[in-house]
């Protein structure tokens, strides 16, 4: 759990700066659950240049709260949470300096969004608050004031949560969680979880990955790695002490992103997956009569495959669905024949080319076609599927052919440039298998959308 947090200052020497206003959203790595926001009675002047930025005055704080009135919130609201704040080193020193004064000693874990943005979006030209999420497209207001400004880091930090592939910040706020004592049933563990589309995390008592997975419907799926009868599923019952999650909205982006931390972070009941999980492949050659065939086969890494599959039955399902839509030949393809021709030519759905009497032109123009729209080597797309919530998108960025990465936008937010999409993107990487799901989920599902550009 995280406290994320805002103060605004009287300004003045260091150390002798009162508290004029507070914000702590808390959030569970999702959504915020909690909140608490206030003015404070600084009990002294505000300095001028601070009240032209925040536009907090001394008349407004006059009839406000004290720091002690407000305290016990304050420690109630951010216990057993991590303090996360945009420059924390300053808002956790004002914290504790003011508890100090009231002779109590506020410790908690702290994160740091700044550090925390220069290691997962490096190369930015400014860290500062505003112009960082101005250039990330994250939706500001109330700029200088707590609330504003803690709700923009929050959003910010679920950007940094979703960008932090190998999860050093989820394991190590689950070993915070791990030294208050907390053990949860597996029943309790299943009633946490979302019913929503996305990944989902289960970790031993050490804080460790053990396995990786993704569903559209998270609770269901874990319930049942917690009732199967399966050896890993026993393995996972006896050592898992925590599921964390992360909700995608979309189904290809819970793909692609289980395909990736599984091979990053090599969970010990993954282990299918750690490699390819497409074992079979369509390749294409020509044949003696010079028609190009497409044949389902084993995977072979030195051949340029066309698509691939993960089982041959599936392979064989996708062959037949593929020669009924451009007008394939089955006995060319390897799938059926007859002593004259194909099956599909008895029933007039070939146009003779199991025959001869369909030119080799004719015929290969079409399974050219098919071929350039499975591979989009150089394509250039975005595919746009539903988000989280009801007014989110997500997009999917694929240039000249390759799976570049995938964000999440606001409807009210306008993407009008690729390079606006671009800085708010979370890096994927590119290899075999993600080329694959892309393939395969496009052909299998509708989205809301692909742009071409």
């Amino acid at each position: 759990m995280y406290a994320i947090l805002d103060i605004e200052t009287t300004g003045g020497q260091f150390n002798e700066e009162g508290i004029t206003e507070i914000a702590i959203y808390k959030f569970n790595g999702h959504e915020v659950v909690d909140q608490f926001i206030s003015l404070v009675n600084p009990e002294k002047e505000i300095q001028p240049f601070v009240v032209k930025l925040t536009g907090i005055n001394n008349a407004m704080l006059r009839s406000a709260p004290k720091f002690y009135e407000v305290a016990k919130r304050i420690i109630e609201i951010t216990q057993d949470c991590i303090v996360v704040a945009h420059n924390s080193s300053f808002d956790y020193r004002i914290l504790r300096t003011e508890f100090n004064r009231l002779g109590y000693d506020f410790i908690r874990p702290t994160l740091c969004t700044v550090e925390l943005s220069k290691k997962l979006i490096p190369g930015m030209e400014s860290y500062s608050l505003g112009k960082l999420v101005r250039s990330l497209g994250i939706p500001v207001t109330d700029r200088h004031r707590a609330s504003g400004d803690a709700l923009a880091t929050v959003k910010l930090f679920k950007l940094l949560l979703s960008k932090d592939i190998e999860k050093e910040l989820l394991i190590s706020s689950i070993k915070v969680e791990i030294k208050s004592g907390l053990v949860p049933k597996l029943l309790d563990i299943v009633e946490s979880l979302p019913t929503k589309t996305g990944i989902y995390y289960i970790h031993n008592e050490k804080g460790d990955l053990i396995y990786i997975g993704k569903s559209k419907n998270i609770k269901k799926r874990v319930n049942q790695h917690f009732t199967g009868k399966t050896n890993k599923c026993k393995k996972i019952q006896l050592e898992v002490f925590a599921v964390t999650f992360e909700e995608t909205g979309s189904e290809l982006i819970a793909l692609l992103k289980e395909s990736e931390e599984i091979k990053i972070n090599k969970p010990i009941y993954n282990r299918a997956q750690r490699k390819s999980i497409f074992q079979y492949a369509l390749y294409d050659n020509v044949d003696e009569n010079g028609y190009i065939s497409i044949k389902i086969q084993k995977a072979d890494g030195r051949k340029k495959e066309i698509t691939a599959f993960t089982s041959l039955q599936e392979g064989k399902n996708a062959l037949f669905r593929i020669t009924d839509r451009y007008n394939l030949c089955q006995k060319i393809n390897g799938l059926y024949e007859t002593q004259n021709g194909c099956f599909q030519y008895k029933i007039k759905e070939c146009n003779g080319a199991c025959l001869g009497i369909e030119s080799t032109e004719n015929y290969n123009e079409r399974v050219e076609e098919f071929i350039n729209e499975m591979m989009f080597e150089n394509n250039n797309m975005i595919v746009i599927d539903r988000g989280r919530k009801i007014d989110e998108r997500s997009a999917v960025l694929i240039e000249n052919g390759i799976y570049k990465g995938y964000c999440f936008y606001e409807l009210n937010y306008q993407i009008t440039t690729i390079d606006i999409l671009k800085n708010i993107l979370i890096a994927m990487q590119n290899n075999r298998d993600t080329r694959q799901i892309i393939q395969n989920y496009l052909r299998k599902n509708k989205v809301i959308k692909i742009v071409k550009f």
